[in-house]
């Protein structure tokens, strides 16, 4: 008789899978108007595959923030939304801003429930700087994932009280991110174009900040960013971002410049030359 095989430690009696916890980088879009065609218009205008910008993102999940539009679900234009944010390489992951009848409706559509955005804290009064600002208007950005440190990464470290500091002492290059968690966070070495450094406090660039730059990420309109040669793809405080496909001035393009939030209240990005 032929002796069966042991099959007590099979492989097949491995789990399957396993549940941890993880947080995702969204694109929070604050939607104004109940007119969804409008909307969508405008999206394909900037970033649709013949807008100003159709590789702006990249299968980019988002929340659909409803919290100034004043509609409900069923909409009439609901499938043209979603439509339009797939073809400007968004997908629609979360809601948020709709009564329990719209929110049910949205869920019919696979699209979950998102907490209501986090307050952001008042902007603290500067001291006037001599540089002309360049502003830009209010738009919404994601709260951004943790991003595991890599070799050339020294953990956030706080000394005398301060802030916790992340320092990156190599370049970072097209792809790569860069997150420091509940801290300030200097960067060394150059940030190419396509690469992103997010830090919850300020970002201090030593070398030419070529690509997208996200201080106070966590809702600190107080964050600043500051480089010593600023050309970016993109730089954000507190969610409110701009992006430089208008070219820079001639007195901060390429020179060392600042990114702050005006002073007046009004969530503008301000951009303006350092004192050397």
């Amino acid at each position: 008789m032929p002796v069966q095989p042991d099959l007590a430690f099979s492989a097949s009696d491995a789990p399957a899978f396993e549940l941890k916890s993880a947080q995702l980088t969204l694109v929070a879009l604050l939607i104004k108007t109940p007119d969804l065609a409008k909307l969508a218009a405008e999206l394909l205008k900037k970033f649709g595959p013949n807008g100003e910008s159709p590789e702006f993102f990249d299968t980019d999940g988002v929340v659909l923030d409803f919290s100034q539009a004043g509609l409900s679900l069923p909409h009439p234009q609901w499938n043209l939304l979603l439509n339009t944010l797939s073809q400007c390489r968004l997908v629609a992951s979360a809601v948020r801003g709709l009564d329990e009848a719209s929110l049910a409706v949205a869920k019919k559509s696979g699209i979950a429930e998102a907490p209501p955005d986090i307050r952001r804290a008042s902007t603290p009064k500067a001291s006037p700087v001599a540089a002309p600002p360049t502003a830009a208007p209010n738009t919404a950005l994601p709260k951004p994932a943790q991003t595991p440190p890599s070799p050339a990464i020294a953990p956030p470290v706080a000394r005398d009280g301060a802030n916790p500091t992340m320092v990156v002492s190599k370049p970072l290059r097209s792809g790569q991110k860069v997150y420091a968690w509940g801290a300030d966070l200097i960067v060394m070495a150059m940030v190419n174009r396509g690469a992103e450094v997010i830090a919850d406090g300020n970002i201090h660039v030593y070398a030419p900040l070529r690509g997208k730059a996200m201080a106070g990420a966590r809702g600190n309109t107080s964050a600043r960013i500051f480089a010593l040669a600023l050309e970016p793809e993109l730089v954000s405080i507190a969610g409110v971002y701009r992006t430089t496909e208008q070219e820079l001035g001639p007195d901060v393009l390429g020179k060392p410049a600042q990114v702050r939030l005006s002073d007046d209240g009004k969530e503008k990005i301000i951009i303006e030359a350092l004192k050397t």
